[in-house]
């Protein structure tokens, strides 16, 4: 149990960074590709870590080939495009006057 608390400790200070890095006032969208990437990476990497915790902690554990790791993969940013899509494409601008006064 406590290594399921400091795994999610971790996904939330991951999560809670990126907006306080840049004030939260900045846009997502002057972010680097690598950034992006390697943030998809880490989440990934998370993700797997906490499904091969519960896999351990239940008894048998399989073998895992390139396979599994190219479908979880695919899968993972295929079921994660929504997500990008709501805060990427669907966000809401700024009136005229709140957007000045960021400036």
């Amino acid at each position: 149990m406590v290594k399921l608390l400091a795994v999610f400790g971790i996904a939330v200070a991951l999560l809670a960074y990126p907006g306080r890095r840049r004030g939260g006032g900045a846009s997502q969208a002057d972010k680097p590709f690598f950034s992006s990437l390697l943030e998809v990476l880490v989440f990934y990497v998370l993700v797997g870590a906490i499904g091969f915790g519960f896999e351990a902690n239940m008894g048998n554990l399989f073998p895992k080939t390139w396979e599994f790791f190219a479908i979880t993969l695919s899968l993972f940013l295929v079921l994660g495009y929504p997500g990008f899509v709501f805060r990427y494409l669907m966000r809401r601008r700024k009136s005229g006057k709140a957007a000045a006064a960021t400036l």
